[in-house]
């Protein structure tokens, strides 16, 4: 039964609230790193162009040195896993890691540094003089960092490297102020928009995927072959990256834009699917996936779960707007399926079959859009990334295979055979009985456990959105979503842009709708 939230008849036209007086700062990274994957290290150096867009000066700016977060027992990212009941017994088998050899200049002088007062992976970077608004600076550090085991996003496995919140990274300041904040396990991120110039320096034998497109061309070259063979046909076996012959070591050159992270992947052991799609608009991405052989593996499907993912992504939201799309195999976590990043996502279900694999990706790749190109501040708004593409991971399942990641197997036969609308109607009238105590816009940190944190950030969201479609129809939430699309990608929009955006495009008010994301307990 359908559910009319709104009384329609209340039209007006009207300008996307916020965007008169908008401004983000400018970013432009160059790095330069090599791995040596014998002491688990890499040994790097940065220069940052910063531009100070905002209307007021600079005295300072504060730096993410996340690696930290991993130096020892009371960073804010270990408070955090002793109360999680995943990770509260195996603290002591995790290897740690952390940042060092910073040496921060500015404009070629050596630039003075302060401490956080609490935050061990948080610096501040003093500036000589104020950055005036509309001015640069060049701010440049050699680093070295210690990688961690694999146990939360950044770290090594068995035959993996995950290169992840590992260089020194301006916080975002924006309108409210400096958005300076520890690393969590629990809670993600808000960046500034940049662009990437990055060399990678490695052993020969890695195959790397990283955000941006790779410049190198006889490696690109490589990894094309080999995956367009294992796309087209692995009857016979994979087809596996060879190296150049005689070269022990390789740097790889990668380059992104309007971007807000920078991650890499590598390992000796990964398969490469490779395949090109064209949207709408006539643009071309090309596809990559990397993955482990292993007998009947779903990821031989991978290149068309992303393909498919893109394609409905871009149909319901607005065309994925980057040159290249990535998913990678990682190793398990017990945290979550998978880890975002733009152009890259690493997906940590090594056991999921054919439909839920799917999902977990397409889920990631969704990040592309709510992350990546709507650069929304994660760690005080969680719902306004994770709640709206689960609404949309949910919708891809349903229409795609009537299934719901939420229920698993779950869900019975006959639910199963009914048609992609009376199924979603079904399955989120079960999810509105979950339980559902926290406000959906509660900051990460406050949440008290992951169980809280999950449905207040994810399912009780996508419910949110779910009860708006059932006013509007699934073409006006598409409508909706492509206005709010249109307006703030490459920007970082609040909830209220976001509210300002969906009535433009759908002509009433949402003062209600958008009053129960403060609102405690069930919708």
């Amino acid at each position: 039964m359908k559910r009319c939230l709104f009384i329609f008849g209340f039209l007006f036209s009207q300008l996307a609230f916020g965007q008169e007086d908008y401004w983000q700062q400018k970013l432009a990274y160059t790095i330069n790193v090599t791995l040596n994957d014998q002491d688990k290290t890499l040994q790097g150096n940065e220069k940052i162009v910063y531009k100070n867009n905002s209307p007021q000066s600079l005295d300072f700016i504060w730096f993410h040195i996340w690696p930290n977060s991993y130096k020892d027992r009371n960073t804010a990212l270990f408070q955090q896993l002793k109360k999680d009941k995943e990770h509260r017994g195996k603290l002591n088998q995790y290897a740690m890691g952390y940042i060092e050899g910073l040496n921060f200049t500015v404009n070629g002088s050596k630039a003075q540094t302060e401490a956080h007062p609490q935050h061990i992976d948080i610096l501040k970077v003093l500036l000589p003089s104020p950055l005036r608004p509309g001015d640069s600076v060049t701010i440049a550090t050699d680093f070295k960092v210690k990688l961690p085991s694999f146990f939360s996003r950044s770290g090594y496995s068995s035959n993996e490297f995950m290169i992840c919140q590992w260089y020194p990274k301006p916080a975002v300041f924006d309108k409210q102020g400096w958005h300076e904040f520890p690393y969590l396990n629990m809670g993600e991120f808000y960046s500034e928009y940049a662009s990437y110039d990055v060399n990678i320096s490695l052993p020969a034998s890695y195959v790397v995927s990283a955000t941006g497109v790779l410049q190198t061309k006889k490696e690109l070259e490589a990894y094309k072959a080999a995956g367009k063979k294992n796309n087209d046909s692995n009857s016979l076996g994979w087809t596996r990256y060879i190296p150049e012959a005689g070269a022990s070591t390789k740097t790889l050159h990668y380059k992104a834009d309007s971007v807000p992270d920078f991650a890499w992947f590598a390992s000796k052991d990964f398969i490469i699917q490779y395949d090109r799609m064209g949207l709408r608009s006539g643009r071309q991405v090309d596809v990559f996936t990397f993955f482990f052989d292993k007998d009947n593996t779903p990821w031989s499907r991978s290149a068309d779960f992303v393909k498919d993912a893109v394609t409905r992504y871009s149909s319901w939201i607005g065309d994925y707007e980057y040159p290249v799309v990535q998913a990678i195999e990682g190793p398990a976590n017990n945290s979550s399926g998978g880890m975002e990043y733009p152009m890259v996502t690493l997906i940590t279900s090594p056991d999921s079959k054919t439909e839920s694999l799917d999902g977990v990706i397409a889920h990631e790749v969704g990040h592309n859009w709510f992350m990546s190109m709507l650069g929304s501040n994660e760690r005080d708004h969680p719902w306004q990334d994770e709640g709206l593409n689960t609404y949309f991971q949910l919708r891809y399942e349903a229409e795609k295979y009537r299934a719901n990641s939420i229920f698993g197997n779950n869900i019975p036969a006959y639910i199963r055979r009914l048609n992609a609308e009376d199924f979603q109607d079904r399955t989120y009238g079960v999810m509105a009985t979950i339980a559902m105590k926290p406000a959906m816009d509660t900051p990460s940190d406050a949440f008290r456990n992951t169980n809280d944190y999950s449905v207040a950030s994810y399912i009780k969201p996508a419910l949110w959105i779910y009860r708006l479609q059932e006013s509007v129809g699934a073409e006006g939430v598409n409508k909706a979503f492509r206005n709010y699309f249109s307006q703030w990608k490459f920007r970082h929009p609040a909830p209220q842009d976001m509210k300002a955006s969906f009535e433009q495009a759908l002509g009433f008010k949402l003062d209600a709708w958008f009053g129960l994301l403060s609102k405690p307990g069930p919708l």
